[in-house]
């Protein structure tokens, strides 16, 4: 079992569990969680598997289905907590897309893509579920907003080339890149960091 591959069940886990988390306070039954689920862990790193003409990763073993399924269970059993606590959901979701972003970074590396189109890749893997997801739930989707979401993948990737630069480990590539993304998703929930509003208001002065 590789460092990667358990980066990956991890990011699963936790993308699965904030998708069926909203979709429990929808009031979504069991097969649309489950539905839901999949589509936020597996959305973004679709994308990036047809993008690089690559077998879809989920396509290849059953096991991410069985992650879900596992991640239904856990949103059933600690519902209560899952459910009516914002913060939880924020820590999964950040969590999976850090993660996503490292795995999507590496697979695009892996088949010889240049580093501009890893970080590409890597924003795509990380984000994309989300949209998906948001769009399904009729959610205005949390990657167009003012919320500082797709800049944190952009700003992971750009320290994972960074350190790959200055001759890193791999190990250090990755961890540099996840605790950036959380830590930017943090903060910007902390302090109110947000990206100015295009706004379609025409001001003039009289």
């Amino acid at each position: 079992m590789t460092f990667t591959f358990i980066i990956e069940v991890i990011g699963t886990i936790a993308f699965a569990i904030s998708g069926i988390r909203l979709a429990s306070y929808k009031k979504f039954d069991l097969f649309g969680a489950f539905t839901i689920g999949l589509v936020t862990a597996t959305g973004g790193g679709t994308l990036r598997d047809v993008l690089l003409n690559l077998p879809v990763f989920w396509l290849q073993t059953p096991i991410y289905l069985y992650l879900t399924a596992l991640s239904v269970l856990i949103v059933v059993m600690f519902r209560r907590q899952l459910v009516r606590h914002d913060r939880l959901l924020f820590i999964f979701d950040a969590i999976g897309l850090a993660l996503f972003v490292v795995i999507g970074m590496q697979k695009t590396l892996e088949v010889g893509y240049s580093m501009w189109a890893a970080i590409v890749m890597g924003t795509v893997t990380g984000s994309f579920g989300g949209v998906v997801r948001d769009i399904l739930i009729n959610e205005e989707p949390l990657f167009f907003r003012k919320d500082i979401y797709a800049t944190a993948c952009i700003a992971g990737g750009l320290i994972y080339w960074l350190v790959a630069y200055l001759g890193g480990a791999l190990i250090w590539q990755q961890l540099s890149c996840a605790v950036t993304v959380i830590g930017l998703r943090i903060c910007a929930l902390r302090y109110n960091w947000a990206l100015p509003l295009l706004s379609s208001e025409l001001r003039s002065d009289k």
